[in-house]
């Protein structure tokens, strides 16, 4: 734990606590909608510590509440998911190796993977990772207990809106890089995919099908740095500079008569 307030600054620390807290919010949502629907108090603090996926735990419970069988619910929480193979594959280094690589695999989720990969260089890398997962290990199952007491006590844990605190915390947190226009057209074009998706698909895939706008993204990057590369003046050939191999090169003092030829002429 030294080594990670050493390496991070105090923005990303401070950026990790905010998610950390809405993760929790949301963790007391997850736990009283999960008494609220016939579940024990147990079950969503059990969940949350071994599974430690929120949209999977959200659609799990969802489904079994709306009267689906349990391997339906399964099958929908290992499909949603599976979009964890892409985030083993972005940071293979930053899980360590033996025993580290075990516990680094169950830490990994959204937001670690992406304040991994936000930092430059791999110990700030692998610092941003541990403190966002064990931050998100010891509040999410505490914020599932919370919600079970609550659950217990209120009836109607929807009126509440803590589901709102999260998405309002995440916005906050990528409103400073949408600055940048292929990566502001990009996140539209995702939330309009996830949007229309909506309407036929359960809770948690909506979120994979606006991954379907990343090749966008790379198409709007590439566009913007041809056009930056031509519009570049140092690619211009200045025909004043006496460096440049297409004008021909000029002496840069006139020659003067030697001595000896001054002498001849006097």
């Amino acid at each position: 734990m030294r080594s990670i307030w050493r390496t991070l600054d105090r923005g990303p620390l401070r950026d990790i606590a905010l998610v950390c807290l809405a993760v929790g919010v949301i963790g007391v949502s997850y736990g009283a909608v999960s008494v609220t629907a016939g579940f024990p108090w147990w079950f969503p603090v059990l969940m949350g510590a071994l599974v430690l996926a929120a949209s999977s735990e959200f659609l799990f419970v969802g489904i079994i509440a709306a009267g689906g069988s349990p391997i339906a619910a399964l099958l929908a929480g290992l499909l949603v998911n599976a979009r964890h193979l892409p985030f083993g594959l972005a940071v293979p280094d930053v899980l360590g190796r033996g025993w580290r690589r075990l516990v680094g695999t169950h830490l990994m989720n959204d937001e670690t993977v992406v304040f991994a990969i936000a930092q430059d260089g791999l110990p700030r890398k692998r610092a941003a990772y541990w403190a966002c997962g064990l931050g998100i290990l010891a509040i999410w199952p505490v914020g599932a207990a919370l919600g079970a007491l609550l659950g217990s006590v209120v009836q109607d844990t929807g009126a509440l809106g803590l589901d709102a605190m999260f998405p309002a915390v995440i916005v906050a947190l990528i409103l400073p890089a949408l600055k940048e226009r292929a990566l502001r057209r990009t996140a539209l074009a995702g939330c309009a995919l996830a949007l229309a998706a909506v309407a036929f698909l359960p809770a948690g895939l909506p979120v994979l099908v606006a991954l379907g706008a990343l090749p966008l993204f790379v198409l709007l990057s590439a566009r913007q740095g041809g056009s930056a590369g031509s519009d570049d003046p140092a690619a211009v050939s200045d025909p004043s500079d006496p460096s440049d191999p297409s004008e021909p090169s000029e002496p840069s003092q006139q020659s003067q008569p030697s001595e000896s030829s001054e002498g001849a002429v006097r």
